[in-house]
């Protein structure tokens, strides 16, 4: 299917072999980057060289660059800054990532909040490197201009921008040339020298041209580099040179247009209709050139070879000479001329003939931009109502409406398939509204006499109704309007035949998120997996693979982290094994997050380093959303809580409503940490605008919330002493867990009897308190959990000393498991609570260091920083900070340095 990136836009340009070497030039721009000038503008009229300056500079390897070839479609805010990562990522992989998925949601952020975004990665690379914005004067928009004054005014020091144009952008140039960050290169510096006109004119263009002669064409073109070449192209077979350069006139403003006429009628017949006919293109290639001209002798990629050997302003756009694009000054003048000798009918013809070789050869998005081209909007509403189910299937809806809404109402309004289709695309990108107003326009043309619609997809058509229902249901799912999701499923159900086992599975999914949101998982669970099933028998495996992590979720929420694993290695398995690998970000996630709750980190790493490489290309809408809060929780895990908080604010940004229930909404997370950061207050803003309570009935859509609160009122009492406060807690705690316990949610069950426990200890009640705790960990055993006690802290760890020590003289099958989740526990320091039974040796250490901590004790005393330890030692940066933790207080020191040395005293090292 087709990308929306055009690759060719960001790459380096080919340079043209026996190029005039421009060492003055180089030398200039090497030289300003060493003195710390942020900024080169080289500015000029067209035809001054600044690109091939540029590729030149770039080609002598000495900073690595990134490159935009800008064109008019820029001037779109959103599509600049989506060329603006997809360049950098040529150099920085990953960068922007979560930027670009803003972009394609359907919330709307601000374009300067998603550059700050982008901005402050970048500020987070070591290496210089350059980005090179050419051809910026085609933008027109004035929020692209305010754009680039704020990259410019807060770009990182590492980063070197490099903009060529013909008109001065809307920059604060005279601020960056009092402050010397401001490199110019003008006209005056880029007109071709009499030494290099003629190594240009002699060797390049193949005259042979006099001393004299030369100095009177640079003299008369003032070295304009493309004056020199037409000039030359014109010259080629001309008898008396000498006579066409005295006529020549280089300062006429129309030189350009006389040159360029000169040049065409230069040409044969036959090629002048070729260059003409292929204008129309943005890319050439050999094929596609000769679907539309249609020659008799020379095959189009002949000629494409003979006008790049010729210089005749073709651009080669890769190595292996496949692709080409005509100079955009040549591009313009054979446009003008296609349009003054044939009609708009034969140009149209033209266009379509183009269309119908994109459509053949895969490039959807192509065929569709010529057939509007050529006002066939009927054939560019086929290309798309046929194009929508492998585009869905793919999860590329979000570019496929972008096309549609280029159709006029008139074509859309007679086409019930196309209409719904927008409808579905609308739903697939979270925006409710607007997909339930596609879906009434489909019900109004339904209402058209038969003759008057324009049916393509015949199937599609026999199951609109059930399409439109089940639309409305998934729109409903994520608006909560659980009633009307119920309603709107069985109106499909009853309309879906029989014999279609795959839409009424997919219809019954929507309930299971439904079950879901009401806790019944067992339910949700069941349905999820029929589908999952039902895909998979359908030959649908995207949908299959896809549809998994929505099951694996379940078994998550659950609590049963091993039948999840199991699930997602089952999908890993089935995409491998049907090419579907890009689809599966989100399951190497769920995994990397599975093992990092049950304490293997090297694994982990592994998941979420492959999870964070496949989530650059995937079209999954929520895939930022997701990928935001992962990095968050792992942040908060290493206790980096302003670096989560961030990130959760990411995650916010990025949020697309989905069928998925938002049990664990965006606020209430941050508001945990903000207790972690003992700031209540600021979690108490967050209880008092959530409009929940305490006290009111339980249910599961708001357990998390309401267990938020609960840590908040537990904190209120360690501030005010008030025992309603705990009383309040454990009465909203003894109905979650009887809801918990009904619907069989073993990781709810645990987080309440943790949160029991806290509070029973608080109000004084010790041996009830260790009797919570001790049930949740008999629960959370055999799942392997780990990270939902070691991520409580310090006042957990004390309460769990207290069940070893109840249960320490038997042979209880959970001691080991105490044992392991001890060991996991960041050591307390000596200023910590006097309960941790930390015992102050000056000269001897009670608690020996472990082998591994004892490693990376060995790799700290080299000097090596976190870092490198976790490449050396192939662990997440959290285990080695977790390490540092233990190292330190065993050692009972407060740096590196003084860990070091203690360890000197003891004999360690």
């Amino acid at each position: 299917m087709p990308n929306t990136i055009i690759k060719t836009k960001i790459n380096l340009p080919v340079l043209r072999r026996n190029l005039v070497l421009r060492k003055r030039l180089l030398t200039l721009l090497s030289e300003k980057i060493k003195q710390g000038h942020k900024l080169t503008l080289i500015s000029a009229p067209a035809g001054f060289g600044k690109t091939t300056l540029v590729s030149e500079w770039i080609a002598s390897g000495e900073i690595p660059a990134a490159w935009i070839s800008l064109d008019e479609n820029d001037s779109d805010p959103s599509r600049f800054l989506t060329y603006l990562i997809a360049a950098l990522q040529t150099l920085i992989s990953g960068v922007g990532d979560g930027v670009l998925a803003a972009l394609q949601s359907s919330q709307p952020v601000a374009a300067k909040d998603l550059l700050t975004t982008l901005l402050n990665e970048l500020s987070s690379i070591e290496d210089g490197f350059i980005l090179v914005l050419d051809d910026f004067h085609a933008i027109d928009s004035k929020a692209v201009d305010d754009l680039l004054a704020f990259l410019v005014d807060h770009m990182p020091p590492q980063m070197h921008l490099v903009i060529t144009t013909r008109e001065d952008p809307f920059l604060p140039l005279a601020r960056l040339r009092a402050r010397n960050q401001l490199t110019e290169i003008r006209a005056a510096e880029l007109r071709f020298t009499q030494s290099e006109a003629a190594d240009f004119l002699n060797q390049v263009m193949g005259l042979n041209l006099s001393a004299e002669n030369i100095a009177a064409l640079e003299a008369r073109t003032e070295g304009w580099v493309a004056g020199l070449q037409l000039a030359a192209l014109s010259m080629q077979g001309k008898a008396d040179a000498t006579e066409f350069i005295h006529s020549f006139s280089g300062a006429n403003q129309f030189v350009l247009d006389y040159l360029l006429e000169e040049v065409l009628q230069k040409q044969s017949e036959s090629l002048q209709g070729f260059l003409l006919r292929t204008s129309i293109l943005d890319r050439l290639s050999g094929s596609l050139c000769d679907a539309l001209w249609q020659g008799e002798q020379n095959s189009a990629q002949e000629i494409l070879e003979q006008l790049e050997r010729a210089n005749l302003f073709v651009i080669s756009l890769d190595d292996e000479r496949r692709w080409y694009r005509y100079h955009h000054l040549f591009r313009d003048l054979l446009r003008q001329r296609l349009s003054q000798k044939h009609s708009k009918e034969e140009i149209a013809q033209i266009h379509i003939r183009a269309s119908e070789w994109f459509e053949q050869n895969g490039d959807i998005g192509e065929a569709f931009h010529h057939a509007v081209s050529a006002a066939d909007f009927d054939r560019a509403a086929r290309l798309l109502e046929t194009s929508w189910q492998a585009m869905d299937e793919s999860f590329q809806t979000g570019t496929w409406l972008g096309w549609v809404n280029q159709l006029p109402l008139s074509v859309r309004r007679v086409r019930p398939v196309l209409l719904t289709q927008v409808g579905w695309a609308y739903m697939d990108a979270g925006n409710a509204e607007a997909s339930e107003a596609s879906l009434r326009d489909a019900e109004a043309s339904l209402k058209r006499p038969l003759d008057e619609l324009v049916i393509v997809e015949a199937e599609q058509f026999r199951t609109l109704p059930a399409r439109i229902a089940f639309a409305r249901a998934f729109n409903a799912q994520t608006q909560n309007r659980f009633g009307d999701v119920v309603k709107h499923v069985e109106t499909a159900l009853d309309i879906i035949p029989h014999d279609d086992q795959y839409m009424q599975a997919q219809a019954s999914s929507i309930l299971s998120t439904t079950y879901w949101a009401s806790g019944e998982m067992d339910q949700a669970y069941a349905l999820m997996s029929t589908w999952v099933d039902a895909a998979q028998q359908a030959g649908n495996f995207v949908f299959s693979v896809a549809a998994s992590f929505g099951k694996a979720d379940i078994l998550i929420t659950q609590g049963r982290l091993r039948d999840a694993m199991q699930v997602y290695q089952t999908a890993l398995s089935l995409a491998t094994e049907h090419g579907a690998e890009q689809h599966t970000a989100h399951h190497h996630l769920g995994l990397g997050l599975l093992h990092h709750e049950m304490g293997e980190d090297e694994r982990a790493a592994h998941h979420l380093q492959k999870a964070f490489e496949l989530g650059r290309q995937t079209t999954i809408a929520d895939w930022a959303y997701r990928k935001s809060l992962a990095q968050a929780y792992l942040k908060e895990s290493e206790g980096d809580h302003d670096a989560a908080l961030d990130l959760l604010d990411d995650a916010q940004r990025y949020y697309v409503r989905t069928p998925i229930p938002n049990l664990r909404p965006v606020d209430a997370m941050k508001a945990r940490i903000y207790l972690q950061q003992d700031r209540l207050d600021k979690a108490q803003a967050w209880a008092a605008k959530s409009g929940l309570s305490l006290l009111e009935t339980p249910d599961y859509l708001h357990e998390f919330e309401r267990l938020t609160l609960a840590k908040i009122a537990l904190a209120e009492y360690q501030h005010d002493q008030n025992e309603q406060h705990i009383l309040d807690v454990l009465k909203l705690l003894e109905g979650q867990l009887k809801l918990a316990q009904k619907q069989n949610r073993l990781h709810s069950q645990i987080e309440i009897l943790v949160l029991q426990a806290f509070a029973l200890q608080a109000k004084g009640e010790s041996a009830q308190a260790i009797s919570s705790l001790e049930k949740a960990l008999s629960l959370a055993e055999p799942e392997g959990y780990l990270r939902i006690f070691v991520n409580e802290g310090e006042f957990l760890r004390l309460l769990i000393l207290d069940v070893r020590s109840a249960i320490e003289k038997s042979p209880y099958f959970l001691f080991g498991y105490v044992e392991k989740l001890l060991a996991e526990f960041p050591q307390p320091t000596q200023t910590q609570n006097p309960k941790s039974k930390i015992v102050n040796l000056k000269s001897e250490l009670i608690d020996p260091l472990s082998d591994r901590e004892l490693e990376v004790l060995r790799l700290i005393a080299q000097g090596l920083s976190n870092q490198e330890i976790t490449q050396k030692l192939v662990v997440t940066l959290s285990t080695v900070k977790g390490h540092n933790l233990r190292i330190f207080a065993k050692l009972q020191a407060k740096s590196r340095t003084e860990a070091v040395a203690r360890a000197r005293e003891l004999g360690l090292l």
